[in-house]
């Protein structure tokens, strides 16, 4: 047994613009944590919270300096969903609350079906229905796959 354990509580994005990107989550209908506000930001999504911080504090805490703007880290969030037809539809609201299209919706070759968007400070976003995926009441991500 690891002293580490294995689950993901917390996804913070570093943000350049914090009342920006705050407003942008909040206009997908996304609920925000009570103690919220342009310094720091919060959304539990199913059992995760999304934290939004500036991206010079958090650099400060966490790396030597902020990354440059505009680029992609590589590394993409993901929203699945009930069905392949709520992909569309789910890509479209995103895209209508202020999310740039990246990629529209397609069925993958693994089986399902996804599109991509990037938020207003172009954090990458996968919207996706996997087959064999299972959630329990609160969204959470209970099974994936066979």
């Amino acid at each position: 047994m690891s002293d580490l354990p294995a689950r993901l509580s917390v996804v913070t994005l570093g943000a350049r613009d914090l009342p920006r990107l705050r407003r942008f989550y909040n206009d997908l209908g996304w609920r925000e944590m009570p103690a919220g506000g342009d310094d720091w930001a919060g959304f539990l999504l199913g059992g995760v919270l999304l934290a939004l911080y500036s991206v010079d504090e958090l650099a400060a805490e966490a790396a030597t300096a902020a990354p440059p703007p505009a680029q992609w880290s590589g590394i993409t969030l993901a929203c699945n969903v009930d069905s392949a037809r709520h992909v569309d539809a789910a890509f479209a609201a995103a895209v209508a609350a202020g999310a740039t299209a990246v990629a529209d919706p397609v069925d993958r070759p693994w089986g399902g079906r996804s599109a991509y968007i990037a938020d207003p400070e172009g954090n990458r976003w996968e919207i996706a229905w996997a087959p064999g995926a299972r959630f329990d009441d609160r969204g959470a991500l209970t099974g994936f796959g066979g």
